[in-house]
């Protein structure tokens, strides 16, 4: 990736839907250069998609943060717990007292519960704490 694919990276997280004459002129390329190195860096995998951000007020569901401490040797041990849900996004090893940091998205207050208690439930699980995400300013 040399500056030219940087800037128009930046133009693209600036506004996605910019033209691609507007990043042209933006970057100081032609418009088929541009049209070609966003489709190579959308081919590579540099960019995997574009998404459309809700303000708080239009969002649905609830995002929470599981900090988990458990009794294996490994993490990897557990993984498979967190590759179930599918309400798992991500899932971390950490340093610190707690083992895993996990988010979550569910529709509703009640299915994080659910799932907070199946994690729980497991044998293996020793601490789990929930951090309930009141706003979001950067994704």
């Amino acid at each position: 990736m040399d500056k030219f694919d940087q800037a128009i990276i930046a133009a693209l997280r600036q506004n996605a839907r910019s033209s691609v004459s507007t990043i042209a002129d933006e970057v100081g390329l032609s418009r088929s250069a541009v049209s070609e190195r966003i489709k190579k860096l959308e081919q590579t995998g540099v960019i995997r998609g574009y998404q459309v951000m809700l303000s708080e007020s239009q969002k649905d569901g609830v995002s929470a943060y599981f900090e988990i401490q458990h009794q294996c040797k490994s993490c990897a041990e557990i993984a498979h717990l967190f590759r179930a849900l599918p309400e798992v996004l991500t899932c971390h090893g950490i340093s610190g007292e707690m083992d895993l940091l996990v988010f979550v998205k569910t529709p509703t207050m009640q299915r994080l519960h659910q799932i907070r208690e199946q994690i729980d439930a497991h044998p293996a699980i020793s601490k789990i704490k929930t951090h309930v995400v009141m706003s979001e300013w950067i994704v």
